[in-house]
């Protein structure tokens, strides 16, 4: 560990990292006590209002998420996340950074042993949706085939010809524990919302079954991207 880095954590002239954490913990022969405590302050680096869902998140038996805009998050490249952050009106460099790498720790449950199962459902317009350079989109397209291999993610497109308007309004995400709904996290503007309240729960499970009948199944979804994966020249 460089001194230089050590004393730029210390004037706060740069955030821990996992990787500081976990060094920390090597170099004092600690089992995750420094690794424990850079992930409560990450939460508390989270916008306030996501906070107690990427608490539920993290212990979730399952992920049901919509998206009728963009890449859902936990599918997003460095790059696609950053593009999105950088549109933020007033916000920093630092700050867009300090995003970023939420977002990618964030996607460590994906791989995480007993993680949860993800069925994500994403609107085929999102394929399309130019947000940076060629480059940039079929790197995220071929991220999502990539996630899409893993064995507790599924990954379906609900295509322009379904004509369906159920799940336009917002994008949101259900959290199951023991497989019941325990929660829902949904996007709006200037932010999100969680919710716990059981009818507004079982009114978004309805809608994203409506979404998943209306949905290509797999093999199908992924044929699709990686179809306009080859148009992003």
């Amino acid at each position: 560990m460089a001194v230089s880095t050590v004393g730029m954590l210390e004037t706060l002239k740069r955030r821990p990292d996992r990787r500081f954490a976990e060094a920390c913990d090597k170099a004092f022969k600690l089992d995750g006590v420094f690794y424990d405590l850079w992930k409560k302050t990450r939460w508390e680096m989270a916008p306030e209002h996501f906070r107690n869902f990427m608490a539920l998140e993290a212990q979730a038996s399952a992920l049901q998420i919509w998206d009728p805009l963009l890449i859902p998050g936990l599918f997003q490249t460095e790059s696609y996340a950053r593009r999105i952050f950088e549109d933020e009106p007033g916000i920093t460099p630092e700050l867009v950074e300090q995003r970023v790498g939420n977002r990618r720790e964030r996607q460590s449950i994906l791989i995480r042993e007993g993680g949860p199962m993800v069925l994500s459902l994403i609107d085929e317009g999102v394929l399309h949706r130019p947000m940076g350079e060629a480059d940039l989109m079929r790197e995220q397209l071929a991220r999502l085939l990539e996630v899409s291999e893993h064995p507790r993610v599924t990954i379906q497109i609900v295509p322009y010809a379904a004509w369906s308007a159920v799940g336009l309004q917002a994008s949101f995400t259900i959290a199951e524990l023991s497989g019941v709904p325990s929660s829902v996290y949904v996007e709006s503007a200037p932010r999100g919302l969680t919710i716990g309240e059981r009818e507004t729960m079982t009114a978004l499970v309805g809608r994203y079954d409506a979404l998943r009948a209306a949905a290509f199944p797999k093999n199908l979804s992924l044929d699709l991207i990686k179809e306009v994966m080859a148009r992003w020249t």
